[in-house]
Parts: C-alpha cells; structure tokens; sequence
C-alpha cells in the first residue's frame, strides 16, 4: 500500500477550484468521490472532506448526503471582510491608541494547536499575549502562537513596542487566513484583563494563517463588550 503524504487540505482545495473555474468540472457536474480523490491526490479522506466544506462554505460546490458532491449551477454572492491594524481601528475612532506586551515565550505546540494548524506536537511556537487599548480603556486581549517553523525570524523579534500582528504584516505576511467569529461570555481571566465582570458577552475573533500553504499563525481576539462588526457585499 502506498503510503500517504503529508498533503494539506489547502492543496486538494486549491486543485479542485481550478478544474471547476477551469470547466474542466462544468457547473452541474458531479465530482468524483471523496475516496476517489483521496487516492487520486495520495492524502487522507478527512483532507478531502475540509476541502471540499471549504469550497461549500465559498459557494462553488453543494454536497448532499448520499448524492455526493456537484458544482453549483450558480455562483453564490460572499460577502468581504477586512481586517485593519488594530492601531489602525482605534484611531479611527479618533481615540488614543497604546500596546502593552504581557508575556512572551516559546513553546512546543500545545496538542489542540498541533490539530489546528496541522503540525507535529514537536513543533516550536512562539506564544504572545498583549493588550490593546483604546484612551487607556481595554479595547482587545490578542493571544497569538506563532509556527517558528515557517517563521523562524519571529523567535528574536521585537514585540515590546509593536504587536505581533502588525510585525507580521510587515515581515512575513500570510498569503492565506480562515476567520471565525464566536460569541463568548468572560470567565475570570478575561474579565480581568478586560476591565468587566465574568459572564459579560463578548466578541472573539479567531484567525489561522497560513504562508505559500505552510500553516504560520493562530491568533484569539477578544473584543471589548459592545465591540461592532461591519461588513458590505
């Protein structure tokens, strides 16, 4: 039996794009099954399966239990996000911006963040907390791990003035991010670090990047209570 490579699901997602905008998959069609392109692609059928959510979640295919997996017939309207330094977004509301760097430390990759980012439990990350406030009212708690493996200049870079975010969109910017919203209520720790009471509703923001397909960053950013989102389509 052959064994499998290590392929990431952005590969098998990026391929099976291209053949559908490419007509070589014409809208309607049917595409060949998860174990079909599981073996066509050497990889395991769980890479497959994210692909394939992912290019659901896009809009260019649908997927019904027991009928497989077509091409949408019609391309489906997404609305865009964009994301702004946080510097950048306090600003904006004409407030006084300040960055305080709470603690630094490299780590080997936390078990949950192994699965996340898809790399071995071994491997060496940098882990930042900071804060971020707005006229010296907490305005973001950010925690951040960073893959030292695809950015290996981070591990002797100075965060003591500037963010980890904003040192990475200057050195080494992500080619790639998969962004999630949740809605959280404050346990002790972010409540403090947040200026509220535990049990207060917040919005966090959770981001992974990834560089030329080699996963780079996850990031955990909660906002301060009454924090808004926008977005236009």
């Amino acid at each position: 039996m052959t064994a499998q490579k290590r392929i990431s699901f952005q590969v098998v997602r990026d391929e099976v794009k291209r053949r559908i905008e490419s007509r070589i998959w014409p809208q309607g069609s049917l595409l060949p099954t998860e174990t079909q392109l599981a073996e066509e692609f050497n990889c395991a059928r769980a890479t497959v399966n994210r692909a394939l959510r992912e290019l659901a979640d896009q809009g260019f295919v649908e997927r019904k239990r027991k009928s497989g997996t077509r091409v949408k017939k019609e391309p489906s309207k997404h609305a865009k996000l964009e994301f702004s330094l946080t510097r950048q977004a306090v600003e904006n509301q004409n407030s006084t911006y300040r960055y305080a760097l709470v603690e630094r430390k490299i780590v080997p990759s936390p078990g949950w963040l192994a699965s996340q980012l898809n790399v071995p439990p071994t491997a060496r990350v940098l882990h930042v907390i900071c804060m971020h406030y707005a006229d010296n009212r907490p305005f973001q708690l950010e925690e951040r791990w960073i893959n030292i493996g695809t950015v290996p200049e981070v591990e002797y870079a100075d965060l003591n003035t500037h963010g980890p975010h904003e040192w990475l969109l200057n050195a080494a910017p992500f080619t790639e991010a998969e962004v999630a919203f949740c809605a959280v209520s404050a346990d002790g720790r972010l409540a403090e670090f947040m200026g509220t009471t535990a049990g207060t509703s917040m919005i966090q923001l959770e981001r992974t990047t990834w560089k030329d397909g080699e996963p780079m960053a996850f990031a955990r950013m909660t906002h301060h209570p009454g924090y808004c989102v926008r977005t236009r389509y």
